[in-house]
């Protein structure tokens, strides 16, 4: 392939990108692309860094080259450091940035010393550098990625408390049972939850963190507290470049931006007015934009969308795998079907709305998770003759 093709973000998209194609990649961090989704292992010390570094690209990764603008025009990126890039096809991957809640205590960029968020590896290392037996670490968010946070660093020995503003745990993913059955086994591997908590800011001395504050007035000590509040598309380059951008950068069904020679996926993309910030969606993204740029733009090269499938295991005495798609919150004239096993902590539930799967649950037990994803990722009706039940009980295997 002759076109000079630049991508600017080396994370899971832009990496996959580079798996398939020949081109520039410009990596912001110092370090070789990783997979995001181990960094939760690597601070509870099941692997070491280099274990979750991604397979090889077709080409060196400029570590440590920053984009800092884009110039259409010329089609040209500079860098940090004064380096111009030319390109024919640009493809911006710059991911998204970690959300920093507004606490007292907490301005701006620089943060105090032991408050971290939880979204590179640098933010891994730096968190592995603090975490010891004892150490009093307060995590604030009870999504996906603060119950991941929680349970790392609970197994390096830490005294860790989960404060979650909403009324449960992962409560974008989980219903009610399912939060409740994730609560018991977060609080088995010795984590405080709080649930229904504000918190309200930052407490310092010397410039590191001492305690954070409760809307409610409690104080928790806290010698490292860890920010897992969301995270934001990055959108600063490509909204200075003078591209369409609404929450991620608007691109259409080729993960075209407003510039014909400009893509954007993964988490800064937003397609159909959704921004995914999942790693299946970004994957698939590069996936269909390498077919599209290998096939000069093919009519039939078109991504649709992702129905993207949450997967977490949490480890323990007790190992708890827990999988979520879709709407698992029924609505009025919905059919649903919930299997519940106390003494295995283990449920099932799907919601069916008229011949179609349109959201489920399991915790504990995923030996039916793959014929579930199946018929969800393929929207496709259900036949007449299998009962509902079918759906929790069949072993469609759960790779």
């Amino acid at each position: 392939m002759s076109t000079r093709i630049v991508v600017v973000g080396g994370g899971t998209a832009g990496a996959r990108l580079a798996q398939r194609l020949p081109v520039t990649l410009l990596g912001e961090e110092p370090h070789a692309p990783y997979n995001r989704v181990l960094l939760a292992d690597v601070l509870a010390g099941r692997y070491a860094p280099e274990v979750i570094a991604l397979p090889g690209t077709h080409e060196p990764v400029r570590l440590g080259a920053r984009a800092v603008r884009i110039d259409r025009a010329a089609r040209t990126v500079t860098c940090a450091d004064g380096t111009l890039v030319a390109y024919d096809r640009l493809v911006l991957a710059t991911g998204s940035n970690p959300v920093l809640p507004p606490l007292r205590g907490l301005r701006g960029a620089a943060l105090p010393a032991g408050v971290h968020p939880f979204r590179t590896l640098d933010d891994c290392l730096s968190l592995d550098a603090l975490v010891r037996p004892g150490v009093r670490a307060v995590v604030i968010g009870g999504g996906l990625l603060g119950v991941s946070a929680a349970r790392a660093l609970a197994e390096r020995g830490a005294d860790v408390v989960l404060t979650q503003q909403g009324e449960r745990l992962m409560e974008r993913q989980l219903d009610e049972h399912a939060s409740a059955l994730l609560r018991e086994h977060v609080e088995a591997l010795g984590v405080e939850v709080h649930t229904e908590c504000r918190v309200s800011g930052l407490r310092q001395r010397d410039g590191a963190v001492t305690a954070v504050e409760l809307a409610d007035g409690f104080v928790l000590d806290a010698q490292v507290v860890v920010l897992a509040c969301g995270v934001r598309p990055r959108v600063a380059l490509a909204r200075e470049a003078g591209l369409d951008v609404a929450t991620g950068i608007v691109v259409d069904d080729s993960l075209r931006t407003s510039d014909p020679c400009i893509h954007a996926i993964g988490d800064c993309a937003e397609h159909a007015g959704r921004v995914y910030g999942l790693a299946g969606p970004a994957l698939e993204q590069a996936d269909v934009l390498a077919d599209a740029l290998l096939a000069e733009g093919a009519a039939d090269v078109r991504y649709t969308g992702t129905r993207a499938l949450t997967r977490l295991t949490l480890r323990g005495s007790r190992p708890l795998d827990l999988a979520a798609f879709g709407e698992v919150t029924a609505r009025p004239g919905d059919d649903v079907v919930q299997l519940a096993d106390a003494t295995r902590s283990a449920y099932r539930k799907v919601v069916v709305r008229g011949d179609r799967l349109v959201g489920g649950v399991l915790l504990g037990d995923l030996a039916a998770v793959g014929a579930l994803a199946r018929a969800w990722e393929g929207d496709e009706a259900l036949p007449d003759e299998a009962p509902l039940l079918h759906l929790l009980t069949h072993d469609g295997g759960s790779s």
